[in-house]
């Protein structure tokens, strides 16, 4: 049984148990081309030195996610220290794209990344995100979104403090607000460019037509929206279209919220709080069926000689060469393992036959609660003349 309130769900452990398994058989008989090698106005594939481009935004193939190191899934609370040590030990191992939010703790996690990164900040990429209704000076979380201009200003003032810099690289509204029309937001963000304060922005898990609106009123340099294995929602619309404007995308949860790393299994149980326990893809019902990918991923772990968790990431990467995942972690062990996904390379017939063997699983159940996807897709209200 997989305990999720706190024992150590050791990950490397599940290469070793996945030798018995058979090796990956012959190619599937797939029409589809890999997506590599599709249209792409990007530019070229992924740089020579290992990074990669979203927009014009250079960053390290493979970023980290600054979320959960103020509380874990399992509610408990990190030894924060280490987890400054783990981000300075991701720049030592060539990460420079560090991504964040003021929601996130709220407003602790930019602390923690501000700390973190302040010897080395000319050297990084650091994202953020405003956009929910967050006290600015106590970080009490209000009900529903706020994007009103005047909000998202000084959202990011308290953003540089807390993360120790003078300006954000890359500013995200972290969702839609359904009250405010993108072109009030775009011009806001207008406004902090020309202070410097903001380099370059994008949205989350927004609606197709607002992603064209802000686009065209002010160029975005990439897109965050989950994306893995697990859920492949984007890959429908978002991508496509991400590919026609040029602009990168970022995966969040790109190993399925533990999921894919296979430390999670039919008799997990997860502790009070733990967001996954809400979540109908991990329920009795469901996971037997949905754990047909972590078996995909074990047999490609033992064939690649990687694990799990960086056959899923390298996956992410193969898809386009314009996505950066962004695995958050708290984690020493698990932080050197996601970032070791870049060596993993898989050739395109690997990449043919890898995605007809994921497109064959169907995962059972819904990726959120349908209170959180409310706030996906949404469409921002039309500017009207005034």
């Amino acid at each position: 049984m997989t305990d999720t309130t706190g024992k150590d769900l050791s990950r490397r452990s599940l290469l070793g148990a996945a030798g018995g398994l058979a090796m990956i058989p012959a190619l599937a008989a797939a029409k589809a081309q890999p997506m590599v090698q599709g249209k792409n106005p990007h530019g070229a594939a992924a740089l020579a030195n290992g990074r990669r481009k979203l927009g014009t935004l250079e960053v390290s193939a493979i970023g980290l996610g600054v979320q959960n190191m103020h509380r874990t899934y399992q509610t408990t609370v990190p030894y924060r220290p280490e987890m400054l040590n783990i981000i300075r030990a991701a720049f030592d191992r060539d990460v420079t794209f560090f991504d964040t939010a003021e929601a996130y703790g709220p407003h602790e996690n930019e602390r923690i990344l501000g700390d973190a990164i302040s010897p080395f900040r000319d050297k990084v990429v650091i994202t953020s995100k405003f956009g929910w209704n967050i006290d600015l000076v106590t970080g009490e979380r209000r009900p529903g979104l706020n994007s009103r201009p005047e909000h998202i200003k000084a959202a990011v003032e308290g953003s540089l403090k807390r993360l120790r810099t003078d300006r954000i690289d890359l500013l995200y509204q972290h969702r839609v607000d359904p009250a405010v029309p993108i072109e009030d937001v775009a011009g806001a963000i207008k406004d902090l460019k020309a202070q410097g304060k903001v380099l370059h922005w994008g949205l989350c898990e927004m609606g197709l037509g607002t992603l064209r609106r802000a686009h065209k009123e002010l160029p975005i340099t990439a897109v965050q929206s989950e994306y893995s294995m697990l859920w492949r929602g984007p890959e429908t619309d978002v991508l496509p279209l991400c590919e026609e404007l040029g602009i990168g995308f970022v995966p969040w949860s790109p190993l399925g919220v533990g999921f894919l790393t296979g430390a999670i299994d039919a008799q997990t149980r997860y502790a009070q709080g733990d967001i996954r326990g809400g979540e109908t893809r991990f329920a009795p019902d469901n996971i037997a069926a949905n754990l047909a990918l972590v078996t995909l991923l074990k047999r490609w772990a033992v064939a690649k000689q990687a694990t799990p968790a960086q056959i899923a990431l390298a996956w992410l990467l193969a898809q386009r060469p314009w996505i950066v995942p962004i695995p958050g972690t708290t984690q020493m062990a698990h932080m050197v393992e996601n970032s070791g996904a870049a060596a993993v390379r898989l050739s395109a017939a690997e990449v043919v036959q890898l995605n007809a063997a994921v497109a064959a699983i169907t995962v059972q159940g819904q990726r959120l609660p349908d209170a959180v996807l409310a706030f996906s897709g949404v469409e921002a209200p039309p500017k009207t003349a005034r």
